[in-house]
């Protein structure tokens, strides 16, 4: 059986830098996905950088171009993978189109700013014109699709409150820390929910600020006829860990998830006061691995199998979370 040819514009840590870090699950990149699938071959890459083109070309041993249109033209891939600055996500898209590329995986965030993102979703709903993922990798993790059928069934009850907190960066501003990682805390709240989340106000550190920790506070909104549900995320700098993490508070008890975090509490009857209820832990754990990179890929061939099928991460669902990071960021 013949394979689909994947390219890949941009070679930096998502594209392939990142295989090396011997703590990741494998594969965590995209040159590793694509060679770990069955149904695909990498065929080239592209990035304006020397240094990376030899480093790709090395490790994978295929050609490297300069220029992205002359890789297209030489090798004419059904998947493209855009993998450089979001300021550039547009125009590669644009070029990904005019060659009648059927499929393109598109780095999160999608744009850089709302404008370039509308621009990105209108070429994914026309006629003949690429599929667009965007790589929310939460919605492909294995940890998070089990959260969402436990939310979903309600197991727990509705939920009634949704909490957050991102560190990612001792030095780095708060409004650049939830811009790039808080894309896939946004985006993997309003997965976990079927809602779309709103931003409301700040408070605390300033978001452009290199210290301090800031407060957004939101809503999701599911149904008009249901009341919203408050979001609060937390975001700080000086500390010398990451945390991502997303606790769901229910009717019935909690879940929370995260960066090697999994835990689900249910409500019982309390040990400690007659006639009051307590929530325990149900021992339920997720070890891995999540496949959350090779699921991805594996929803990219099915959209070159059959144009018409919906990704499990659009370009509507990337422009829905860019809507709500450019209302945060206006707030700074």
């Amino acid at each position: 059986m013949e394979k689909y040819k994947a390219a890949i514009v941009g070679l930096g840590r998502i594209a392939s830098l990142l295989e090396e870090d011997t703590l990741r699950e494998k594969p965590c990149t995209h040159a590793g996905a694509i060679a770990a699938n069955e149904d695909c071959v990498l065929t080239a890459g592209s990035d304006t950088d020397e240094e990376r083109r030899r480093l790709f070309a090395e490790k994978w041993q295929v050609p490297v171009f300069e220029n992205a249109t002359e890789m297209l033209l030489a090798h004419k891939p059904q998947i493209l993978v855009i993998a450089t600055h979001p300021d550039s996500h547009y125009r590669y898209c644009r070029l990904a189109e005019n060659h009648n590329i059927p499929v393109v995986i598109c780095e999160k965030p999608l744009a850089d700013n709302i404008d370039s993102a509308r621009k990105i979703a209108r070429i994914a709903e026309k006629e003949n014109t690429p599929t667009i993922i965007t790589n929310h990798e939460r919605r492909y993790s294995q940890d998070y699709i089990r959260a969402k059928e436990i939310l979903d069934d309600e197991k727990l009850g509705r939920v009634l409150a949704v909490r957050s907190c991102l560190y990612m960066g001792k030095n780095r501003r708060l409004i650049d820390q939830f811009w790039h990682d808080g894309t896939h805390l946004a985006d993997a709240i309003m997965f976990l929910t079927n809602s779309s989340l709103k931003h409301r106000r700040s408070w605390g550190a300033k978001l452009n600020s290199r210290s301090g920790t800031a407060w957004l506070e939101g809503e999701l909104r599911k149904e008009k006829s249901k009341p919203p549900v408050p979001v609060i995320f937390e975001i700080g700098s000086e500390r010398d860990h990451l945390v991502f993490e997303i606790e769901f508070s229910c009717e019935k008890g909690r879940l929370r998830i995260g960066n090697g975090v999994f835990e689900v509490f249910e409500s019982v009857p309390s040990p400690y006061a007659e006639k009051f209820r307590s929530l325990k832990n149900t021992g339920e754990t997720f070890t891995g691995p999540t496949g959350y990179f090779s699921n991805m890929l594996k929803d990219a061939v099915s959209c070159v199998r059959d144009s018409k099928l919906k990704p499990r991460s659009g370009a509507i669902d990337g422009l829905r979370v860019i809507e709500y990071l450019n209302r945060v960021r206006r707030w700074k």
